[in-house]
């Protein structure tokens, strides 16, 4: 089943809960203090604090690149998605799915 058949396949209310669950979210995470790309703290409850403290700056810069190649990886696979979705053979590793025919 394709993406866009697997929403519609969702009921009406099952698509309400689940924007209204998203709306919270933001709400909750955009209403507080300073914004956090003016300068303020990371939402918690999006972005869990999570401790380094422990963590030798050379490790946790290697950790930080790879957290950033996995995250350009994704990027190039989404959009390797998004182009066999609507560019039949466009991508030959995923040309025989079912999901993109």
């Amino acid at each position: 089943m394709k993406p866009i058949d697997a929403w519609v396949a969702v009921p009406d209310a099952g698509k309400a809960q689940i924007l209204f669950t998203i709306l919270i979210a933001e709400i909750v995470s955009e209403s507080k203090e300073t914004h956090y790309m003016k300068g303020g703290p990371l939402p918690t409850v999006v972005f869990p604090p999570i401790d380094f403290s422990g963590v030798s700056a050379e490790t946790l810069k290697t950790k930080q690149n790879r957290e950033l190649n996995n995250g350009r990886l994704a990027m190039i696979a989404i959009m390797s998605f998004i182009s066999e979705a609507n560019i039949p053979g466009s991508v030959p590793a995923l040309s025989g799915m079912d999901a993109f025919n």
